[in-house]
C-alpha cells in the first residue's frame, strides 16, 4: 500500500479524533462505552496537536488511515516517560485500514523521531492488555515490556507498559 507518514492538518482533526475515538469504543477498549469520559480526549485531537506530535498515515488519495501521538520530552502528554525519554499514545488504524501495516509503519515513525530527539535514549509507552494486535507490533519492532512500570490511570483500568532502548 502506498502510504505516508506525516504531521496532522488542522483539517483532518475531526477525522484523526473519529478514527481514534471508534478504535477505541468499536474494539470495546472503553469500560463505559459512548458514556465513557475518556471518549471525548480521544476526539480531541486539536488538543494533542498543540501538546504533542500529532502523526497521520495517509494513502495516496490523502485519506486518513491512522494515527498516533507522539510526546517528546516536556510534552505534557507524557503519562510514563522521565528524563532521557520519549512516549507514544493513542495508536488508532481505521478499521478499513487494519491489516496493511498502518500500525507499524506509525510505531515506526515514532522510533525514528524518538533517534533524532536529543537526549532520548529510549521510547515507552502503555497499552491494555487486552491490544494483543497492538503489543505484537511492538514486540516486532523490539519493544520489550517493563512490568515494574505498570500502573493504573484509574481504578480497575491496569496499563502495560513497554519501552525500545535506542
Amino acid at each position: 500500500m502506498d502510504m505516508r507518514i506525516r504531521i496532522a492538518e488542522p483539517a483532518e482533526y475531526t477525522a484523526v479524533g473519529e478514527i481514534t475515538a471508534h478504535a477505541y469504543l468499536d474494539d470495546g477498549l472503553l469500560s463505559h462505552g459512548a458514556q465513557d469520559t475518556y471518549l471525548p480526549v480521544l476526539r480531541d485531537a486539536a488538543s494533542r496537536a498543540e501538546k504533542a506530535e500529532l502523526l497521520v498515515a495517509v494513502d495516496a488519495d490523502g485519506t486518513v488511515l491512522g494515527t498516533v501521538t507522539y510526546a517528546p520530552q516536556g510534552s505534557p502528554l507524557q503519562d510514563i516517560a522521565v528524563a532521557g525519554e520519549a512516549e507514544f499514545r493513542m495508536l488508532a488504524v481505521a478499521h478499513a485500514a487494519r491489516g496493511l501495516g498502518v500500525g507499524g509503519a506509525l510505531v515506526r515513525a515514532c522510533i525514528d523521531r524518538a533517534r533524532a530527539e536529543e537526549g532520548v535514549v529510549r521510547l515507552v509507552m502503555s497499552t491494555q492488555p487486552t491490544m494483543l494486535g497492538a503489543h505484537r507490533i511492538y514486540e516486532r519492532l523490539g519493544f520489550v515490556r517493563t512490568p515494574e512500570k505498570d500502573w493504573e490511570p484509574l481504578p480497575g483500568l491496569g496499563l502495560l507498559t513497554y519501552e525500545l532502548g535506542l
